[in-house]
């Protein structure tokens, strides 16, 4: 592939289909719960309104209950099968919920999204030249990868890509970080990276890694078609093997005192740039 420019030149909708998410999956359970308590407001409505999300419960304090009104409304009005809403003191939710869980009066309790594998996303967007997509190399705090998850539905991203290990399970802290985003994004879990960013390659993805030792930035690329944005946990970065896996890699122009981003500021900056440069 050859995309790069020289250094010294100048929703919902489209989630993509999914195989039933089998056994061992990353969804640790909470207390209490038959699959894992998501919490807080945003993450409970886009769970609730979510038709490819299966619900055990939701529970609620009683301010908890009329903020979700609208939301109980539009779940009915989409026929979508949900239980019957369960009002509980705020002292009992505490106790339901993590230590320091901030729930906002309202937790449900869910079964995991239908796993999406690299090849459903290779093929889901098969027909689409445009699409970007960020690849999360070993990044383990919930709320960056949260945090990049909510990003990327803001900027319109197809999908975040996790190795299966050195990543954190799909649980309430990562939804509540996501904000929603949990329920539009897929977030794509490979046993191998490596043989996953070939495989986009082969998909038509140009893959750029971001690192403080790219001798470009971001900008010096042609990032029109689709891209993968490759992305290493912090101290870390990036290592060997995906560097080598890349096609090219650019660095954010930072400077001053502080030279470098939370990889979740990054992603964030990465994915406007992205934007900004195809606008």
């Amino acid at each position: 592939m050859t995309r790069s420019k020289s250094p010294s030149a100048d929703s919902h909708a489209n989630r993509p289909t999914a195989k039933p998410q089998a056994g061992g999956a990353k969804l640790a359970a909470s207390k209490g719960a038959q699959g894992v308590w998501l919490y807080g407001l945003h993450p409970v409505a886009a769970a609730w309104t979510n038709p490819e999300r299966r619900v055990h419960r939701l529970v609620v304090t009683e301010a908890g209950r009329a903020s979700l009104d609208g939301v109980l409304a539009q779940a009915r009005a989409a026929g979508l099968t949900r239980p019957g809403v369960m009002v509980v003191e705020k002292a009992e939710l505490d106790r339901m919920m993590p230590a320091g869980a901030v729930h906002q009066g309202v937790a449900v309790d869910v079964a995991p999204l239908p796993e999406v594998g690299i090849d459903d996303l290779c093929n889901e967007l098969a027909a689409e030249s445009h699409a970007v997509i960020v690849v999360l190399d070993q990044v383990t705090d919930p709320h960056n990868v949260g945090a990049i998850l909510r990003s990327a539905a803001a900027f319109g991203a197809k999908a975040v890509v996790v190795t299966e290990r050195h990543a954190p399970e799909t649980t309430g802290v990562l939804a509540k970080s996501a904000s929603g985003a949990l329920e539009v994004v897929p977030l794509v879990r490979v046993t191998n990276l490596a043989r996953a960013l070939t495989e986009l390659q082969q998909a038509g993805f140009w893959s750029v890694g971001l690192a403080e030792s790219g001798k470009g930035t971001l900008a010096q690329f042609d990032l029109s078609g689709k891209t993968a944005l490759v992305m290493g946990a912090e101290g870390s970065g990036l290592r060997r093997l995906t560097m080598e896996r890349c096609d090219g890699i650019a660095r954010l122009p930072t400077g001053g005192p502080v030279g470098s981003l939370n990889v979740s500021n990054a992603a964030a900056v990465a994915l406007y740039e992205v934007a900004r440069l195809r606008a």
